[in-house]
């Protein structure tokens, strides 16, 4: 499908301008153009909920094979084994079920008091200094301490790790990814503490990383080569850090735009969850998600190619008044439950959904129980510089 010459509907990930509120045009997207072409980087967009559910759940058609990044599609890099939402099945669901394992129920629990005395622990100095940063204060600093509990990083370097993986989604402003050309980080950054796990084992998914026995793809049991070790325990750390990071930054705006629900969940914490919920439909940290297009494939009586690079606009499928009516442009801590796909859905479902969720919860449960009300200064914020998450570097608030 060619966009006209006339047509001023456009979408394109490095546009800052574009990304600092793409909501109007994701709307215009779903409903003028719903399969989209951008001529410039040589892609298609689906918007509209229903096509970006369906197109995430055929991985037979739409292939993660090659990356799930439009920049690192496009520049056809070797993919590391090991690097869950660069792979389909069968070695997909190999790899996924020996991670799985590592995120269990009782694991993600066990966290919780952790979690809620590191934001004690943050949050309870700032408390009469009528200030407090979302971002810089919380968001950035919880994540890293949760993961790096979880995958047994050194609290001295946790900082140091986090940086690091965060640089690797960093582009600057209306640039790719710097992978497309350099290649994928292979995780070495780890191999330290991978070599001094081995002989001080404990409680955390390095030490159960290092011994598990899988059966794999080609039905061989073994344990995981050096080099699967390493790219697995960089996978978990970056994608456990950015997202709630970002998650934890939203929230600050959103509920300092809506404080008649900021107070209702402030007097019902009960209420926490559902709005963790409605944050992450309705400013997704992660926007937007491509695949490799395996097949010819016809949408809206356009024939998208075989070859192709398909973005799914999570974003805008999120806020599609089809799946989320009367406006999906609205939040709502009262809406009625519905799915949406800010994790993903299908084999690509995020496995560190229910950590995200819980962080979210305990964060703004703190947060409430210190602040119950605030304004945000959006004129000293600073929206991160990539075009793969989208959120904030630091969010102001003003406290009272």
């Amino acid at each position: 499908m060619t966009v006209s010459a006339n047509s001023d509907v456009h979408f394109d990930p490095y546009d800052v301008e574009l990304n600092a509120d793409p909501y109007p045009m994701f709307r215009r997207l779903r409903e003028e153009s719903p399969l989209y072409y951008n001529n410039e980087h040589d892609f298609y967009v689906l918007s509209r909920y229903a096509d970006v559910n369906g197109a995430l759940t055929d991985p037979k058609t739409f292939s993660s094979a090659r990356g799930a990044i439009l920049e690192l599609i496009r520049a056809n890099i070797p993919i590391p084994p090991g690097v869950l939402i660069f792979e389909d099945p069968p070695i997909h669901t190999v790899h996924r079920k020996l991670l799985a394992r590592m995120f269990t129920p009782r694991k993600i629990l066990d966290l919780e008091p952790k979690i809620r005395e590191f934001c004690a622990r943050s949050l309870d100095p700032l408390v009469g200094t009528g200030k407090f940063d979302f971002v810089a204060d919380l968001g950035a600093q919880m994540p890293m301490r949760t993961i790096g509990m979880l995958i047994g990083i050194p609290e001295k370097d946790q900082e140091a790790i986090r940086d690091h993986t965060n640089a690797q989604m960093r582009t600057e402003a209306g640039k790719p990814m710097k992978a497309a050309e350099e290649g994928l980080d292979t995780g070495e950054i780890f191999a330290e503490y991978i070599d001094w796990r081995a002989e001080n084992p404990s409680d955390d998914i390095m030490t159960e990383l290092l011994n598990v026995e899988f059966t794999d793809e080609t039905g061989e049991v073994r344990k995981l080569t050096r080099g699967e070790l390493l790219t697995y325990v960089n996978v978990v750390a970056g994608a456990g850090n950015e997202t709630t990071t970002r998650l934890i930054g939203w929230a600050g705006k959103v509920l300092a735009e809506h404080p008649d629900q900021r107070r209702e969940l402030a007097e019902d914490n009960t209420l926490i969850p559902k709005a963790i919920e409605e944050l992450l439909r309705f400013e997704p940290p992660a926007p937007h998600a491509s695949r490799y297009v395996t097949r010819d494939v016809e949408y809206y009586g356009q024939t998208v190619p075989e070859g192709s690079v398909m973005t799914l606009l999570l974003g805008s499928a999120n806020r599609d008044d089809r799946q989320f009516p009367p406006d999906g442009d609205v939040f709502d801590i009262h809406r009625e439950s519905r799915p949406h796909v800010a994790f993903s859905v299908g084999a690509h479902f995020c496995l560190g959904a229910a950590l995200a969720r819980l962080e979210g919860r305990i964060a703004l449960e703190e947060v409430l129980k210190r602040f119950p009300e605030w304004d945000v200064d959006l004129g000293a914020a600073t929206l991160s510089p990539t075009s793969t998450v989208r959120g904030w570097e630091s969010m102001p608030a003003v406290t009272r």
